[in-house]
């Protein structure tokens, strides 16, 4: 799991990130992200109910893009809020280092890891 000083604690913040941020879209995985002046980054994954009926399934799908970034937290660059957007239920099934591919890739195209 994600340390708290990772995530975002109130739903205003994610709004505000949806609608002023930028967005990279993978196959399976959605990155909206805008820089911060909180000084530290701040990480948030969103799992509808049209992707994963039962919360069981979501929080799965969450717990694993959590454990997908914890390796990458020390390369990000700068204070960013990004937020991973989950759109396909395939994210429960796919091999977790595929996975962990995908979400390092999109950190790569939104400039948020060196190359």
């Amino acid at each position: 799991m994600l340390s708290q000083q990772y995530r975002f604690h109130a739903r205003g913040g994610v709004q505000y990130v949806y609608r002023h941020g930028r967005s990279v879209r993978g196959k399976l995985v959605s990155l909206t992200f805008m820089p911060n002046t909180r000084g530290k980054t701040r990480l948030a994954v969103v799992v509808s109910k049209k992707v994963a009926k039962s919360a069981v399934s979501r929080n799965r799908i969450r717990r694993r893009v959590y454990a997908a970034i914890q390796p990458l937290l020390p390369e990000l660059t700068g204070p960013l809020d990004a937020i991973f957007t989950i759109y396909s239920p395939e994210v429960l099934t796919i091999d977790f280092t595929d996975l962990a591919q995908t979400i390092r890739s999109l950190l790569t195209d939104a400039r948020m890891l060196p190359h």
